[in-house]
């Protein structure tokens, strides 16, 4: 690691920016933002003359069936954190570390400064619509298999796949394991998995089979988009999902968000590198609270504040100042 990104040392207090992905959307989400502060109400006009369309409207109204579409869910979550991190970092300490879970690791880039925050809208938003158009309706599926390990995880997909795509694609927490492939094939990993303990195992309510090797269509559609990108040196070191270790150069930034739409998010590992790393305080910036829960299930002796509204601005300012 190179002077200008050495890491503070472990007796400061450390901060950890973490941002939501997919799945954290709801109906209203950055109103109540847009309305109090003018730099939240900016960001989210950006976002509309980036994509060209009200993005605005829909998460301040819906419909909700429209917010559910990958290609307007992920670039919505993404300005949702943004407007929530542009009124929040005037007023608290610099992190030492971001990080982002699936499309959340965008909104990671964007507060540490390697995309801007335009190309990172129109890019999540190809990057839905790829990922959308990657598998035929129907062909992919993805289950979540809770309170069952890993290992046991990944026999049970090795075993259930019989020629067909079957792997862990979120690893979450200890508690909690999302699996991807063909129908079929999950379908069978969800019934082997009951089967041998797992403390439950169901499908999920999803449009495609995210972060396996068929999204693989998905995966050079993007490539192409980010090659075309500037982007810049982190200015924090930014936690990748695919390999749950730290990124300081632009290159690097790249090569980890293409392997991310194929590779699994490995979640719970990042959280364990910036827990080994001093990371006393987690700040979960957007939508939901869904990343805190992870933590509490990965570590309950951290701290995770959450900003997605101004009432949750207010209790975490409160307590970051105690």
């Amino acid at each position: 690691m190179n002077e200008s990104s050495a890491v503070p040392k472990a007796d400061e207090s450390r901060i950890a920016f973490i941002f939501p992905g997919q799945g954290s959307q709801s109906v209203g989400m950055g109103k109540d933002l847009a309305e109090k502060y003018p730099v939240a109400r900016r960001t989210f006009e950006e976002a509309d003359e980036a994509l060209g369309y009200k993005l605005s409207q829909l998460c301040f109204e819906g419909p909700e069936e429209q917010l559910r579409l990958t290609a307007v869910t992920q670039p919505a979550i993404l300005t949702v954190s943004i407007a929530a991190l542009r009124v929040l970092e005037s007023r608290i300490p610099k992190p030492s570390f971001v990080a982002g879970h699936s499309m959340g690791e965008y909104s990671a880039h964007v507060a540490s400064g390697t995309i801007s925050f335009t190309d990172a809208v129109r890019t999540v938003r190809n990057r839905g619509k790829y990922m959308q158009e990657a598998v035929p309706v129907g062909v992919g599926a993805m289950a979540a298999i809770l309170g069952m390990e890993l290992q046991k995880v990944t026999a049970v997909c090795q075993e259930a796949a019989q020629g067909e795509v079957c792997s862990p694609a979120n690893i979450n927490s200890p508690e909690q394991i999302v699996i991807s492939g063909n129908t079929a094939a999950v379908e069978r990993g969800t019934k082997l998995a009951d089967e041998r303990g797992a403390k439950r195992a169901k499908l999920l309510p999803v449009s495609a089979p995210f972060h396996c090797s068929l999204m693989k269509p998905a995966q050079d559609r993007l490539e192409a988009d980010l090659n075309k990108l500037k982007m810049q040196k982190p200015v924090y070191p930014v936690v990748c999902n695919v390999e749950a270790a730290l990124v300081n150069d632009d290159e690097r930034a790249r090569s980890t968000l293409v392997a991310q739409v194929t590779g699994a998010v490995r979640w719970e590992q990042s959280m364990r590198l910036l827990i080994a790393e001093s990371v006393q305080t987690f700040v979960e910036i957007g939508p939901g609270k869904v990343l805190c829960g992870l933590m509490r299930q990965i570590d309950r002796s951290k701290s995770c504040l959450n900003v997605e509204d101004d009432a949750s601005l207010t209790k975490t300012l409160e307590r970051l100042a105690t």
